[in-house]
């Protein structure tokens, strides 16, 4: 039996190997070109960056080449955090198994979430992205309410399950269209939305927009079973909602009989600085029935989860119908979800997103000034937005600009950046929270000589 053990293994010895062994860039995009769907799209699709190391806010491709990363916001705490990573070899050393067995990292790990949040937030199911995550979330709520109808913002994006296409705008629109139990609400944008800076109570405005389309469902004679909507709108294009919004809206859906889902899941964890979670910016009286986080959570690793209430999760056990998943929640995950809440603690990244967050608005702003294609600056913490227009008055969105920005800072400085908003106008920045002054101060100085070089040549 022994010898028989030992010859399989050395058999399968070169075949493992084989598949150690690198692969030339142009190997490796001929092989995925063969082998992964090509509407799995690549970043820099004309010329892709092979990556093949990264530490903090820096990758490096195949020849060493060293990126500034101002976009993973998944990476949370930095890329390769040795913290991260021991912690997660550690526990895999130990043990990761089913989460239906009994163990300490899951209940460890939801007392110290529970922390973070509103005390009514306080039942927890571990999921493993944040689609999955969204997923659930509506399932409690329709659970909970017994009505099917959802409201969503224009432009939002939730995930990619066929159940989150149908209450995503930026997806459904591109597809089989808009379901009827799905309504649309306008997107609080003050800058190019109904309502503008110079209303004089934007965010009320925009919550009565809502008020109107729950007495449009009313009419139609269906319920409406949840507001469901991103507590900073990131597709959208970096939106900042108005203050006293998400009050408003949560009174409105709750008379309704709904529930209020805040989707954490790009802005959750400290990324606005201020605090813990984005929906904490519209004030202490304002708290969700539900809340989704997902790609912060386990810095690249997949963990997510769904926070809510006593009651909602009661709704949902009351169905007989049991809810579990294999491995949301199992200890290795745990485990590193803990060390990523270490790591903001100990490293202050809340308080370095406030101040690198500030300086980095600062420094657009003063471009602004400068640059007559800088539309708008908006965000708060490391979650900033540089809308380009090619009119102000008109706020004509500058696509092909942006793409060009884009485009010039991979090629010219080795920075990695991306576009956002309906309109791919906002060049968009979600930097690991480690970013620094000195990172912040590169990307805009590339920027200014960009913009630049751009009107030079009339682009």
């Amino acid at each position: 039996m022994f010898i028989a053990s030992v010859i399989v293994v050395t058999q399968r010895e070169p075949k493992e190997n084989m598949t150690l062994e690198k692969l030339r860039k142009e190997e490796t995009l001929a092989m995925r070109e063969k082998l992964i769907g090509q509407s799995c799209r690549l970043f820099y699709s004309d010329d892709p960056v092979k990556i093949v190391k990264a530490r903090g806010q820096y990758l490096f491709d195949e020849n060493g080449k060293r990126f500034l990363d101002c976009i993973s916001n998944v990476h949370h705490v930095g890329h390769c955090h040795p913290s991260i990573t021991k912690a997660a070899a550690a526990q895999m050393d130990l043990l990761n198994t089913n989460a239906r067995f009994l163990h300490d990292n899951i209940v460890m790990y939801a007392e110290r979430l529970a922390a973070t949040l509103p005390e009514k937030l306080c039942v927890f199911y571990f999921v493993n992205s944040g689609s999955e995550a969204n997923d659930l979330a509506l399932r409690l709520a329709q659970q909970y309410t017994q009505h099917e109808d959802v409201i969503v913002l224009d432009h939002a994006y939730h995930g990619h399950l066929m159940s989150l296409i149908d209450i995503s705008p930026y997806k459904f629109r591109k597809l089989a269209g808009q379901k009827e139990w799905v309504h649309v609400a306008p997107l609080p944008d003050t800058y190019r939305g109904i309502y503008r800076e110079d209303h004089p109570n934007p965010g009320e405005a925009y919550a009565d927009t809502v008020k109107d389309l729950i007495e449009e469902v009313h009419r139609k004679g269906r319920k409406i079973s949840a507001f469901f909507a991103e507590s900073l709108p990131s597709v959208g294009g970096q939106i900042i909602l108005p203050q006293g919004y998400s009050t408003n809206v949560a009174e409105y859906v709750r008379s309704a009989g709904g529930v209020f889902v805040a989707d954490e899941v790009q802005t959750g964890f400290g990324r606005v600085g201020s605090h813990f979670w984005a929906f904490q910016l519209q004030g202490e009286g304002f708290c969700p029935d539900i809340v989704t986080m997902g790609k912060p959570m386990g810095n690249g690793h997949p963990l997510a989860c769904v926070a809510t209430t006593v009651e909602i999760a009661g709704a949902f056990t009351a169905n007989r119908v049991e809810y579990f998943n294999t491995f949301g929640g199992n200890p290795v995950s745990c485990a590193i979800g803990l060390a990523v809440l270490d790591v903001i603690e100990k490293e202050d990244l809340r308080g370095n997103a406030t101040r690198v967050g500030a300086h980095l608005k600062d420094l657009l702003s003063q471009l602004q000034t400068r640059h007559q294609i800088i539309g708008d600056v908006r965000g708060v913490g490391l979650f900033v937005g540089l809308e380009l227009v090619t009119d102000r008055e008109q706020k004509t969105p500058a696509t092909e600009a942006a793409a060009l920005v884009v485009k010039r800072l991979k090629e010219d400085d080795n920075i990695c950046v991306s576009t956002d908003g309906p309109w791919e106008n906002v060049v968009k920045f979600k930097p690991p929270m480690c970013f620094t002054m000195e990172d912040a101060e590169l990307a805009v100085k590339s920027i200014d000589r960009i913009l630049i070089d751009m009107e030079a040549s009339d682009i």
